[in-house]
């Protein structure tokens, strides 16, 4: 790959992030077509993804990003990519990093999620001719020299197992809560909707928890998020409802139930689909120490308040809109990926 200046590079990705923003027919005709291979993947999903990433890719925030770090574009590593598939697009960052610092990505993409990405890169080698020779799309890993493989707490130890000879990245479980304090307002209540229900709530960025202070009262947070009742018409997520509710029922487990969210108070940080959890906490002084003996576990933090965490804090609704030096459980990709 050519030894690309940085502001260069910056005009590539923001002029690929451009596209992304503002889809032309032949992309949106992908993305519409996306829920025939997986129903997950509505319209309204799969172009929140990808303008979300094309958001991502504005021109300031690449040189901020590029600048804190030194590119070697003569290592040329190969790079093996495992993404996940639980939401559009949600490998993209992570085949940015391993182009963007000159090396050679072998992209296992999931059966869920195959197609934008290539797409997508189909464009950026449009842009610039010399991307196209820095990807490779593959069945199974072989030949590499670093991976980045992202999976569940179960295949983490499949990873860690066949990788450890290699500089590598595993990902495994994390999921995304809220802090409420009792003086949220009704528009931070609608943001936190967002936070729990874009992408039906199958992102690790989804807020699958709520930690609040004993005697909440949830009324207003019902009422804040009703525009959301649409989401109980798709089948799938409707499923889970339903099937939630069903073993609540039967085992006389207390919960809340809005017709579309069930909220159940529960120790767990991860909630099925469909319910958030909820806990009590005393002061926030004390929930500020537990949460940083679960940051391993925790992706980010939607709060209004200020907290002395390890894990990232954001405002309410913006969970889902990470910046590019967000890295996924806190591992900085760049960095690690520059110093192969």
């Amino acid at each position: 790959m050519s030894n690309f200046e940085i502001p260069y590079l910056a005009d590539v990705f923001s002029t690929l992030g451009s596209q992304l923003s503002c889809p032309d027919d032949e992309l949106k005709a992908l993305m519409d077509d996306e829920y025939h291979y997986n129903a997950w993947f509505t319209p309204i999903s799969v172009e929140k993804a990808v303008t979300s990433i094309g958001k991502m890719l504005n021109k300031n925030d690449l040189l901020n990003w590029l600048n804190r770090y030194k590119l070697n574009f003569s290592s040329n590593k190969k790079v093996g990519l495992v993404l996940a598939g639980n939401i559009p697009m949600v490998g993209f960052h992570d085949v940015l990093c391993v182009l963007i610092t000159g090396n050679h990505a072998l992209i296992k993409a999931s059966s869920q999620d195959s197609r934008l990405i290539k797409q997508v890169l189909n464009r950026l080698a449009a842009i610039e001719p010399a991307f196209a020779n820095q990807y490779t799309f593959i069945e199974r890993l072989a030949d590499f020299d670093a991976v980045i493989a992202t999976g569940s707490n179960n295949t983490s130890r499949y990873f860690e197992y066949y990788f450890n000879k290699v500089p590598h990245i595993i990902r495994k479980n994390r999921n995304s809560i809220a802090v409420l304090t009792g003086n949220e307002t009704n528009e931070q209540f609608y943001e936190l909707g967002r936070d729990i229900f874009d992408y039906f709530g199958l992102g690790c960025r989804n807020v699958s928890k709520a930690f609040v202070p004993k005697f909440y009262d949830f009324v207003p947070f019902f009422e804040a998020i009703e525009p959301y009742n649409p989401i109980i018409n798709h089948h799938k997520y409707n499923n889970n409802y339903d099937y939630n509710k069903s073993i609540y029922l039967v085992n006389r487990d207390k919960h809340l139930d809005n017709g579309f969210l069930l909220l159940k108070e529960d120790k767990d940080m991860v909630s099925p689909l469909a319910v958030l959890f909820f806990e009590y906490y005393d002061d926030l002084d004390s929930l500020q120490e537990k949460l940083k003996l679960e940051s391993e576990n925790i992706q980010c933090i939607v709060s209004g308040s200020p907290l002395n965490v390890n894990n990232q804090v954001v405002d309410f609704g913006q969970s889902q809109q990470p910046a590019l030096w967000d890295y996924a459980d806190g591992a900085d990709t760049m960095d690690f990926l520059t110093k192969l």
